[in-house]
C-alpha cells in the first residue's frame, strides 16, 4: 500500500483552515464599509461570496435500498454488478459497516451525522409510525443540519434524486408546508419521491417544491437522467465549483419492477434454490477475504423450508421472484454506470469521492414466507397455501408494472444476507444492520481494492465527507445553533488498513428489537410482536429466541452464532445499563414497539388494515 500520509494530512489541515475562513465569511454579515454624506467620503464594502476549499472534490452519496450483504458480486453475491465491482476494485471495501436496520432512521442518521432518535426519527415520518415525543415525531429539527446544508454553505451546489423518505405525511403535498422537504434541508434541486415506497412506473413524484407527473418510464431511468442534467448544467455554468449529489434509487425496495429488456436476464439462474445460493456466496466471501478465517455459515432459519422439500410449483414461483430481484439489482448497477460515464465525459471522475452504501438495512423480510405480487402490506392475511395459489395465479405479473408490491420470499432474504442471520427491521441482529460500504476516491485512495474492517456506522459518513472536503462542521446554520455531530470520521482508515476502530460504541432500536455494541461486545434483544402481519414479517427473529437478551463477542463470533449471556452475566448487565444510558441521551424513550404501531394504526387507518385482497384481474 502506497499513500503519502504527510501530503494527505497537510492538505486536509490547509483545507480545514480555509473552510473555517469560508464559514466565517458566510456568517459575518456586519457591514464593514464607510457611509458618508457623499460618495467621495464613503468606502464601499460587499461580503465576498463563499467558495469551497481549494481542490475540494465533488461528492456523491449512493444509497441503495433493501440490499443484503450477500447480494452483489462485489461482496461474494451471485448477482453481477460490474459497476459496483469497478468502484470497489478501485476504492475500498468496508466490511464492518452498519445501518439502523430500517430505511427512514438510516436516512435521517446519514443526512445529519447524528443518531436517528436524536434527530426525531426513531420511527418514521409517517403518521402511523411516528408519535408525539421528541425522538419520535418524524421531524428533523433545524438544530441538526444536513450534509446538504453544510456543503451548500461552503461553496457546493447540492442535488438529490430518488428516495428521500424523511418528509412527514402532512407535508407530502404541493401546498406544503415545505419545512421538511429536501429544499428546506439544503438541497438546491430535488427529483424523486418523499415517502418510503412508490410504484416505479407510476411514482408519487416531486420536483423541487411541487408534485409532478411521471413520464411513464422506470423511475431509475428518470432519476439518473435528472442527476446527469443537474451535473451537466452546473459544470457548464461553474466548471470549478464542486457539487454534492445524493443518489438514492428506490431499488431494490419493493415493488421489484423491471424494464422488459432486463426482466429475464437471470432466467433459470436460481433454480438450485436458496440453500445452494447461501453455500456458494459464503465460499465466495471467504475467497475474497471478507470473512474471518474461523467463519462458519449459520444454519438455515427454522421458519424457512429446505429448497429440496418444496413442490415444483413453489420452486418455479420462488425462483422467479429471485430472478426478478437480481434483474432489478443488475439494472440499477447499469444506471449507476450511466452516472459514472457522465463524470468521465466531463473529466470529473478523478476529483469525485463516492460513498456507495449497499443497503439502508439488511435484505427485506417483508415479502413473508411465500413472496408478494400485488397485495398491499396491510392487506387481509392469507394462509400459506392461499398465498402460494394467489401468487401462482398472478405469476406473470412478477417484475412487470402490474406487480405493484412484488417482493421475494423470506428464504431469498436470508440468502441475500449471507453470512448473517435474520434481516431488515431486526435491530438486534447483524443481518438487520450489517451492510457493505464502498469508498471510491482516485485522488485520495491508493490502496485500490483494499479491505477495511474498522467498525463503522451510517452516522460516520457525514464527518468523513467533511474531513475529505476540508470543511469543519458549523456551530450554527442560518443563525440556529447546531447540535454536535455524533458520527466518527472514517478518514483515518483511508490510508491505514490496520488502524484500530475509533467508533467503539453504538446503540440500535427498531420498534422493539434493540442492541448495544461496545468494543466488540454486543447485547441484543429480539422483540416478538403479538400481532403478526406483513409489515412486521410474519416470522419474527424472536420466534426462536424467546425474547431473552443475548450476548455476543463479535471479535470472535462476527455473525452471532454463540450466545454468551449465561456465561458472562456481568458483561450482559453492563451492556444493558449502557443501552439505557444511550437511550436516555438520544431521546429514544419511550420505547415504541410494533404492537404499539399496530394499535395506533387500528385507530388512525382501520379501513386500510381491513382492506380486501386485490382481485387477480
Amino acid at each position: 500500500m502506497i499513500f503519502n500520509k504527510k501530503r494527505f494530512y497537510v492538505t486536509a489541515f490547509i483545507s480545514i483552515i480555509a473552510a473555517s475562513q469560508n464559514l466565517y465569511a458566510q456568517q459575518d454579515t456586519a457591514y464593514k464599509g464607510t457611509i458618508g454624506k457623499t460618495l467621495a467620503e464613503s468606502k464601499e464594502y460587499s461580503i465576498p461570496p463563499v467558495t469551497a476549499p481549494e481542490g475540494a472534490p465533488n461528492v456523491i452519496w449512493i444509497l441503495l435500498d433493501d440490499v443484503g450483504f450477500g447480494a452483489s458480486s462485489s461482496f461474494g453475491g451471485l448477482i453481477s454488478t460490474p459497476t459496483i465491482d469497478s468502484l470497489a476494485n478501485n476504492g475500498l471495501r468496508y466490511t464492518n459497516f452498519h445501518t439502523t436496520a430500517i430505511c427512514a432512521p438510516t436516512r435521517a442518521a446519514l443526512l445529519t451525522g447524528r443518531n436517528s432518535s436524536y434527530v426525531h426519527m426513531a420511527g418514521f415520518a409517517h403518521k402511523i409510525m411516528s408519535a408525539g415525543f421528541p425522538g419520535w415525531d418524524g421531524k428533523i429539527p433545524s438544530s441538526d443540519g444536513t450534509i446538504a446544508e453544510i456543503l451548500k454553505a461552503n461553496g457546493y451546489n447540492t442535488f438529490a434524486v430518488g428516495k428521500y423518505g424523511v418528509t412527514p405525511d402532512e407535508e407530502n403535498n404541493s401546498a406544503g408546508p415545505f419545512d421538511h422537504w429536501p429544499g428546506a434541508k439544503g438541497f438546491e434541486h430535488f427529483f424523486g419521491f418523499l415517502g418510503s415506497q412508490t410504484d416505479q412506473y407510476k411514482p408519487d413524484l416531486a420536483e423541487d417544491d411541487a408534485k409532478v407527473e411521471p413520464d411513464g418510464r422506470h423511475l431509475n431511468d428518470q432519476i439518473t437522467d435528472k442527476a446527469i442534467f443537474y451535473i451537466e448544467r452546473q459544470k457548464k455554468a461553474a466548471p470549478d465549483k464542486p457539487f454534492f449529489l445524493y443518489y438514492a434509487p428506490g431499488a431494490t425496495h419493493a415493488p421489484h419492477q423491471v424494464p422488459d429488456e432486463w426482466r429475464d436476464l437471470y432466467k433459470g439462474k436460481f433454480d438450485e434454490g436458496w440453500d445452494v445460493y447461501r453455500e456458494k456466496v459464503f465460499e465466495n466471501q471467504k475467497k475474497l477475504g471478507l470473512l474471518p478465517a474461523y467463519a462458519q455459515l449459520p444454519e438455515r432459519d427454522p421458519n424457512i423450508k429446505a429448497w429440496n422439500t418444496l413442490s415444483a410449483d413453489e420452486k418455479r414461483l420462488y425462483a422467479r421472484f429471485m430472478e426478478v430481484y437480481a434483474a432489478y439489482f443488475a439494472y440499477t448497477d447499469h444506471e449507476i454506470q450511466r452516472l459514472i460515464n457522465e463524470l468521465k465525459k466531463l473529466n470529473q471522475l478523478d476529483n469525485t469521492v463516492i460513498f456507495l452504501m449497499l443497503g439502508d438495512n439488511g435484505a427485506s423480510k417483508e415479502g413473508t414466507l411465500n413472496g408478494d405480487v400485488d397485495r398491499a402490506i396491510f392487506g387481509k392475511p392469507l394462509s400459506e397455501e392461499e398465498n402460494i395459489q394467489y401468487n401462482l395465479a398472478n405469476f406473470d405479473k412478477i417484475g412487470k408494472p402490474e406487480g405493484t408490491e412484488v417482493n421475494y420470499p423470506l428464504g431469498w432474504a436470508q440468502a441475500c444476507n449471507t453470512p448473517f442471520k435474520y434481516w431488515k427491521q431486526d435491530a438486534n441482529s447483524e443481518g438487520g444492520t450489517h451492510n457493505p460500504l464502498i469508498i471510491f476516491y482516485p485522488k485520495g485512495i491508493t490502496d485500490k481494492g483494499g479491505l477495511r474492517t474498522q467498525y463503522g456506522h451510517v452516522i460516520d459518513i457525514l464527518p468523513t465527507t467533511l474531513d475529505i472536503a476540508g470543511i469543519k462542521a458549523p456551530s450554527a446554520i442560518k443563525g440556529i445553533k447546531q447540535d454536535p455531530v455524533q458520527g466518527t470520521s472514517l478518514a483515518y482508515s483511508l490510508a491505514d488498513a490496520k488502524a484500530p476502530s475509533r467508533h467503539t460504541q453504538q446503540y440500535y432500536y427498531i420498534f422493539g428489537s434493540r442492541s448495544i455494541y461496545k468494543d466488540g461486545w454486543k447485547a441484543a434483544y429480539a422483540f416478538e410482536p403479538s400481532v403478526k402481519n406483513g409489515l412486521i414479517g410474519k416470522y419474527s427473529v424472536a420466534d426462536t429466541l424467546h425474547n431473552d437478551w443475548q450476548l455476543y463477542n463479535l471479535n470472535e463470533d462476527f455473525n452471532e452464532r454463540f450466545d454468551l449471556a449465561k456465561k458472562y452475566p456481568e458483561k450482559l448487565k453492563e451492556l444493558k445499563a449502557l443501552f439505557d444510558e444511550e437511550a436516555e441521551k438520544n431521546k429514544l424513550y419511550p420505547l415504541i414497539t410494533w404492537d404499539d404501531v399496530m394499535q395506533r394504526a387500528l385507530k388512525i387507518a382501520p379501513a386500510r388494515l381491513q382492506a380486501p385482497v386485490k382481485s387477480k384481474e
